[in-house]
């Protein structure tokens, strides 16, 4: 495996880190910086809403930039993001922070895929793009826990400074190991990725995606909170349960990439979006027992994420039916559709927390995601008109 590879999977694992530790973090932000937990959930939503802005503008806007330099500026401007993260004076100052790393992300992802397959063989390429993805989920099984740890004992402020050593490890990495003349196709401009919203059947998978993803967000985004005030963990300990949710998560991607594999996109979507509001239901009724709680969150970081791999799939064969020449556009408006639907959860979810109270942020999850699963029906059925390929595809996650 070319050490450039295991450079970019390095940035992978800061990026995941610095995405999701902040759910870890909430309520010592929260109480640090005198804002509500609503409040310190934006941190969240305009993170996500940066991602997904990030990803489909700026991919397009820097297509003529050389994919190394490209590379190196936005670890630049993940390390910047994170150090100004660490010396935040005042919660604006937070937030703008927060924005200025999502953007970083989005563009990331969407030029990792392609500088991950110019380091291999062309026979390679999907292990390639696998094995940096591999950074995203190891950063939830390890890089959260260990970041709310370090939160949570040492301070918020150096889990952002731990995250930006890495950065620069990153990119030092970068800098010496990935070649200087990668080739690339210029990216889809801004008008051909419009063309694609304009598909009525790439538009229901979106709000499935969206739907689905912000429906478990609602609750997510205030999990260390829902753990220490109702169910009863100190704070902690919340680092270890955050480590059982990142074991659940990493089992559940394969499980959830088998099941479409074996039901089909569809089938398995089903199948998850079901279980999904079970268990989201479920911890209404659980949370306030510790090991109940325990449990209800382990058996969500099986279903949590399941759903990546089944999606992804689905928009790829809607997109070689309905926009061929546009396959990977609609495959990347499909990662700003999980985002938007991170910022709208936690957004939701902080109004729930303001007006009902924290506990509601679960079953109310659950519904939102009863509502993925009705669409997914809806598009199952369209689909019994219009058959789909079957060729396979290879997909990574987010």
């Amino acid at each position: 495996m070319p050490i450039a590879l295991l450079a970019l999977t390095l940035s992978a694992f800061a990026i995941g880190t610095t995405e999701f530790v902040i759910v870890g973090l909430l309520p010592t932000i929260a109480n640090d910086l005198g804002v509500t937990l609503p409040s310190a959930g934006l941190l969240v939503s305009l993170y996500a809403l940066g991602v997904a802005i990030g990803a489909p503008l700026l991919t397009a806007l820097s297509g003529k930039v050389p994919r190394k330099p490209l590379l190196l500026s936005l670890m630049v401007l993940f390390t910047l993001g994170n150090l100004l993260a660490w010396k935040a004076p005042s919660y604006e100052s937070l937030i703008i922070a927060r924005i200025v790393t999502g953007l970083a992300h989005g563009v990331f992802f969407s030029i990792g895929s392609t500088i991950a397959t110019s380091l291999v063989s062309k026979e390679k390429a999907a292990s390639a793009i696998a094995i940096m993805f591999t950074g995203l989920t190891v950063a939830l099984v390890t890089g959260v826990p260990l970041g709310t740890f370090i939160g949570q004992h040492f301070g918020w402020r150096e889990t952002f400074l731990a995250v930006s050593a890495l950065g620069v490890i990153a990119f030092v990495g970068s800098l010496i190991f990935v070649p200087k003349n990668i080739h690339h196709s210029a990216p889809a401009s801004i008008m051909q990725q419009l063309q694609v919203l304009k598909q009525p059947r790439l538009l229901l998978v979106y709000a499935m995606t969206a739907i689905g993803y912000g429906g478990s967000f609602i609750a997510f985004t205030y999990l260390a909170p829902i753990l220490q005030d109702i169910s009863g963990f100190e704070p902690s300990t919340v680092g270890l349960v955050l480590l059982v949710y990142g074991v659940s998560v990493a089992i559940g991607n394969i499980w959830g990439g088998k099941l479409a594999d074996r039901k089909g996109p569809v089938g398995a979507l089903k199948i998850i979006f079901l279980a999904l509001a079970a268990v989201l239901i479920l911890l209404t009724f659980t949370a306030s027992s510790p090991w109940l709680a325990l449990l209800t969150v382990l058996l969500w970081g099986a279903v949590a994420f399941g759903n990546v791999p089944g999606l992804q799939v689905y928009v790829v064969r809607q997109a070689q039916l309905h926009t061929p020449r546009a396959v990977d556009v609609a495959s990347g408006l499909n990662i700003a559709a999980f985002n938007l639907g991170i910022a709208g959860g936690a957004w939701g979810g902080g109004l729930i927390v303001e007006n009902f109270g924290l506990i509601n942020t679960a079953w109310i999850g659950g519904l939102v995601v009863l509502v993925a699963y009705v669409l997914t029906v809806l598009s199952g059925r369209l689909d019994k008109h219009q058959p789909l390929s079957t060729t396979p595809i290879s997909v990574s996650a987010h």
